[in-house]
């Protein structure tokens, strides 16, 4: 067989089928698809490639999907901390980004946030925030998968002044990046609370007729619960049932906020949740109800939401609190094992955004979308098990290659598709700007 590519690697984890690590084997690359996966013995007899990568102390693994975050929010790291949620937002980041938000911004803010998810070894985002199409055209740039979504706010923003505005804009985005290979568009209305009910209604139509998901934090806070019921005798999971939008298609995140019957009706309509346990913890914001919501069957991904509020956006960090937060939670040292917090990163992150067949696992006919982590170093050995090292062990700057469709974006810790003292340049220009 002919390959454009040859990784051999000391362990592969392709995720599916389900905790099966293959040790000593090699994962062929042809046409940024993954071709088949072999012993690294029978490899080197029976494929020629073009370019071989030689990995011996790696773990080869899908590139992580952080199913939720605001990229440009990089620019914001550390504004406003140690806040609850509405004071930092309503006193601190809206008017921030009154100020300061324009499409230079958020291209600026984009580049930034890839460079440090590909360190990470993030190789697929999920995005919400003004000025989408700088985002989607730095992932392109970038040679990042991405899913930027058509931001939806009662408030005008310099993006967009009406609901017909942002709706309309969005839209626009979503034609020119149609069968994009990198980039695609869902709906994104903020949340409940700031979205009123008929611009909801429209989404709900539209993302049926286009077949997209809706993206929303939904019960971030008690805070958020209580105001819709003041306002409109419901809590916003009931208020969202009533407009249609309780649906497989629904990208319901953070989700601290849920009773046992809301989690049973969370699981019945299929709603994909995207838990992001850092920034809850440090906005207390409250505990996603993860070991309910498996034992229920709701696909669980993970996000980072945005470094001003986590402050970093480190997916292999977020794994590993998840991981040990369920248990704190459920008190039960069998919540959340090591593989299904890694499924939440890599495979459930990417059903949830629609791409299960292609990204989240390393299966022949897939995106070869992966990274490696060197896993026989000081903090990580002996391995005895490397699922267990990479959520409780490993850090990012174990992270030392990245690849999308094929294409390496970093090798070594080096970037190949961002200029790491370029991209630095511009974030302390706009540093001092904003001081």
């Amino acid at each position: 067989m002919e390959a454009d590519l040859l990784v051999h690697a000391c362990w592969i984890l392709p995720v599916e089928p389900a905790r099966r690590v293959l040790a000593h084997h090699a994962l062929a690359v042809t046409d940024g698809r993954i071709l088949t996966l072999l012993p690294s013995a029978e490899a080197r007899e029976q494929i020629q490639a073009r370019k071989v990568v030689e990995l011996p102390r790696h773990l080869l693994m899908p590139g992580l999907v952080n199913a939720h975050t605001h990229t440009p929010m990089t620019l914001f790291r550390g504004l406003a901390d140690d806040l609850p949620l509405m004071e930092w937002l309503q006193e601190h980041i809206w008017p921030a980004e009154q100020q300061w938000v324009s499409a230079d911004f958020v291209a600026a803010g984009s580049r930034l946030a890839m460079a440090e998810m590909i360190r990470s070894g993030t190789t697929c985002f999920n995005d919400m925030y003004f000025f989408p199409e700088a985002t989607a055209e730095a992932a392109r740039a970038a040679g990042m998968r991405a899913v930027v979504g058509m931001i939806l706010i009662d408030f005008p923003s310099a993006w967009a002044g009406s609901s017909n505005d942002y709706l309309q804009r969005g839209l626009e985005l979503h034609d020119r990046l149609k069968g994009d290979p990198l980039v695609k568009v869902i709906f994104s209305p903020h949340a409940p609370y700031s979205v009123s009910d008929e611009p909801l209604q429209r989404v709900r139509t539209l993302a049926a007729e286009l077949e997209l998901p809706v993206h929303m934090h939904v019960h971030e806070t008690a805070q958020e619960v209580e105001q819709s019921l003041r306002e409109h005798g419901l809590r916003p999971l009931a208020r969202l049932d009533r407009l249609g939008l309780l649906a497989p298609d629904l990208v319901a995140v953070h989700m601290t906020q849920l009773t046992d019957e809301e989690i049973g009706q969370v699981a019945e309509a299929g709603v994909q949740v995207v838990h992001c346990p850092q920034s809850n913890l440090k906005l207390a914001s409250g505990f996603c109800p993860v070991q309910r919501l498996l034992q229920a069957g709701v696909n669980l991904a993970l996000g980072t939401d945005g470094a001003a509020s986590n402050n970093d956006l480190d997916m292999l960090a977020e794994i590993q609190s998840a991981a040990l937060l369920a248990k704190g939670v459920a008190r039960d040292p069998a919540a959340l094992p090591a593989f299904q917090a890694l499924e939440m990163a890599t495979i459930n992150g990417a059903r949830a955004l629609g791409l299960g067949s292609e990204i989240g696992s390393l299966l022949p006919g897939k995106q070869a979308d992966m990274i490696a982590l060197e896993l026989e170093t000081v903090e990580t050995t002996p391995v005895f098990d490397p699922v267990s090292q990479v959520v409780y062990a490993a850090g990012r700057e174990q992270v030392t290659h990245a690849w999308v469709a094929g294409r390496l974006l970093m090798a070594d810790r080096a970037l190949l598709t961002l200029d790491e003292a370029a991209v630095l340049d511009e974030a302390r220009s706009w540093q001092a700007r904003i001081r």
